[in-house]
């Protein structure tokens, strides 16, 4: 099975779970509004890629993983576009949760999802209890706080932000968990894979800034121009259009020499390739008028 159908064939499951039996149907509605359509899934994408190239020996429990990550990364997405943060109408071009459904349920549709991620990992342990422990461990350091997403989140109420660290914390947390839950998933060592996952989180993080700086509404299916509304830290901001271009490429760069050696190396290397073709600008950017 293809790792995109193997992706969405245990987010669906996850989420069929969660809508069972006595569940308050309004909720249970904005579970799968929140997961489905998802976006690229690029962060289970990249999770799935490390464990076939590790060698995916055991596929219940990489697709586990891969199911975890996601719901969590759906989750924050539902927590950012509530008016306590980023106050977005529009996520993967429709109505945001909160506009969906309201803010009580928008609320309770992220910690409901933050919830059912563990879930999925704790039914996987039966396959290998050792594995589904450190994905737990992983995915909660890359979610909470110091390492994690919400400390990414809380860096943005500071007076002064270390932009490094708030990019690393804020966008490279769940790229770090992919690399090394994909890893820890087929049996190997999770410390080998932390800089390629934070080295591609930071080229998304910058490439993000770029569009929100440049880009339209329409075409990314979200509101653009929410950094500079918010008082956000952003790359573009920090080196420029033209320097935030650079520092991409020399990212990406990094992230293909950091690949550590596996059988299938070459193949990961040719996915990171594939990324920077997409996110890197194929021409000159200029600033909106």
């Amino acid at each position: 099975m293809p790792l995109a159908d193997r992706i969405e064939a245990a987010l669906q499951s996850a989420v069929g779970r969660a809508q069972e039996g006595s569940a308050p149907p309004r909720l249970a509605s904005a579970l799968h509004y929140a997961v489905t359509p998802g976006g690229a899934r690029i962060r289970p994408t990249i999770l799935m890629a490390v464990a076939t190239a590790c060698g995916d020996d055991r596929p219940a429990v990489s697709d586990a993983a891969a199911a975890a990550l996601e719901l969590i990364h759906c989750a924050s997405l539902v927590h950012d576009d509530m008016p306590c943060f980023d106050d977005a109408d529009i996520r993967r071009g429709k109505p945001a949760v909160h506009r969906a459904f309201g803010e009580p349920l928008a609320l309770l549709t992220g910690d409901s999802l933050i919830v059912l991620a563990f879930e999925v990992l704790g039914r996987a342990a039966h396959h290998e209890p050792v594995r589904a422990a450190q994905l737990v461990l992983t995915l909660a350091q890359r979610t909470g706080c110091p390492r994690g997403i919400c400390a990414g989140q809380g860096w943005e109420s500071e007076a002064k932000v270390d932009l490094s660290a708030y990019h690393k914390a804020k966008t490279g947390a769940l790229f770090i968990a992919a690399t090394q839950m994909g890893a820890i998933a087929a049996g190997q060592e999770a410390e080998p894979w932390e800089e390629l996952g934070a080295r591609i989180g930071e080229a998304f993080q910058v490439a993000d800034d770029l569009r929100d700086a440049l880009g339209d509404r329409e075409s990314l299916g979200k509101p653009v121009g929410q950094d500079a509304v918010n008082g956000r830290p952003n790359a573009v901001l920090e080196y420029g259009v033209e320097g935030a271009v650079r520092r991409l490429k020399d990212i990406l760069g990094g992230a293909i020499s950091s690949i550590p050696s596996c059988p299938g190396e070459a193949m990961l290397a040719q996915m990171v390739r594939a990324q920077a073709e997409r996110l890197t600008p194929v021409a000159p950017v200029r600033s909106r008028a």
